[in-house]
């Protein structure tokens, strides 16, 4: 009966020696991620991200239909890009390698690359340079500048993970060869 797997078996030893468990491990952050192209793409991403949405929100946008579409492509994807750099930071796609984690990410840059070039030609039409409001037509500008940059920066990440993806190069023909001397 000792050996099955439902029995309890009476500890023996001093009181004190089952006070000593290890300690519960902290996630592990990968800094290679950080300091890769990729993570260093991602961190960019988020950061001109949020200063595209911030500085169209300190505008009277709701005055104008346009920028509620530049609102939501900048809002989602910046949301979307941190969690996913959260995601990488923290190693889950070792954790979840059931799901295909170069495609994913080749997906999502390709979808945002597409979506944040209508977001950058719909803010940079609708900026007015004769607005009666020098500060709005400075921060809408200046929010065209940004949204040109990560639509910029999601077009190399959509480079660097399709080459991921695709194994950096590497064909089937030299993927197959085996040695078997």
């Amino acid at each position: 009966m000792a050996g099955l797997p439902g029995t309890v078996r009476p500890r023996s030893g001093s009181p004190g020696a089952s006070a000593a468990l290890p300690a519960p491990r902290l996630a592990a952050l990968d800094g290679a991620f950080v300091c890769s192209p990729l993570g260093g793409l991602m961190g960019a991403q988020a950061v001109l991200g949020l200063l595209v949405w911030t500085l169209i929100a300190n505008t009277t946008y709701h005055l104008h239909a346009a920028y509620g579409w530049v609102m939501f492509v900048s809002i989602f994807f910046w949301v979307a890009t941190v969690l996913l750099f959260i995601t990488y930071l923290l190693q889950l796609p070792l954790k979840f390698y059931v799901i295909p984690w170069p495609l994913v990410l080749m997906i999502f840059n390709a979808t945002a690359t597409v979506l944040y070039i209508t977001a950058f030609i719909t803010c940079s039409a609708a900026v007015q340079p004769t607005s009666w409001r020098q500060w709005d037509y400075n921060r809408r500008a200046a929010a065209s500048f940004f949204a040109c940059l990560v639509m910029l920066a999601y077009g190399v990440s959509t480079f660097l993970s399709f080459r991921a993806w695709k194994g950096l190069g590497s064909n089937a023909a030299t993927s197959q060869v085996t040695n078997h001397a």
